[in-house]
């Protein structure tokens, strides 16, 4: 730990977390926009389905930790959404078991602490023409996306602590996202990256949490503290 003391963010998630630190990437955008104000940081572990995410939560997300998260952004359904493979070759989950592990991810994240908060993000779509014998489709996606949706909505009717991004029909906003938005079909350019980083920070500024992590109530560290400019001593 390092002071002083400010919010902290984490992006707990797959492949889609694990590469938002790159340049122009959505994690790295919300990095700089809290520089000041919050810290980000990326728990990101390409490959991964919400089955493996389950498991190491208490790792990951120690209950006796000092310091608990703000809010976590949790990302997991693409590789959940792979079509299965008779010897379990991909990292295929069933959609029920899907949608159970992401409520349990949810409401262990949400007791850590009275105030850490979780956004959901949606399994995105894929661009199909850029995918060539890859086990995802676009309609599983779509499925995945419904069902994470659906569990948050069903948890937020209870606890408005847990927010969802439809990142499925954000991405699709652009009339060209099937061009534009992907590395290989299923990463993000920076185009995708722009969509998700703006709808997260819509969805803080949007919500009524206290305390506010909305960037224009978030204090910025030292911005009264003027220091003098000493001269260089060898």
């Amino acid at each position: 730990m390092v002071g002083p003391a400010r919010p902290l963010i984490v992006l707990f998630g797959s492949s889609i977390v694990q590469y938002s630190f790159g340049h122009g990437g959505w994690g790295a955008t919300l990095a700089h926009f809290y520089s000041r104000q919050a810290d980000v940081v990326l728990r990101g572990y390409a490959g991964w389905n919400s089955r493996q995410a389950l498991q190491v939560l208490p790792t990951v997300f120690p209950k006796d930790a000092p310091v608990q998260p703000s809010l976590v952004i949790v990302y997991f359904g693409g590789n959940d959404s792979c079509r299965p493979h008779p010897y379990g070759l991909t990292p295929h989950v069933p959609l029920s078991e899907y949608k159970e592990n992401m409520r349990q991810i949810g409401l262990y994240i949400r007791s850590l602490s009275e105030t850490t908060r979780v956004v959901f993000l949606s399994c995105p779509p894929v661009s199909e023409k850029m995918l060539v014998g890859s086990p995802r489709t676009y309609e599983a996606c779509r499925v995945y996306s419904n069902a994470c949706i659906e569990m948050c909505n069903e948890l937020s009717c209870k606890d408005q602590s847990f927010k969802v991004i439809d990142l499925f029909k954000s991405i699709q906003k652009r009339q060209d996202w099937a061009d534009v938005c992907f590395i290989d079909g299923i990463h993000f350019l920076e185009a995708a990256s722009e969509i998700v980083a703006a709808e997260i920070l819509k969805v803080i500024s949007e919500s009524k949490w206290e305390p506010s992590l909305y960037l224009g109530d978030l204090p910025t560290e030292f911005e009264d503290v003027m220091y003098p400019i000493q001269p260089f001593e060898n």
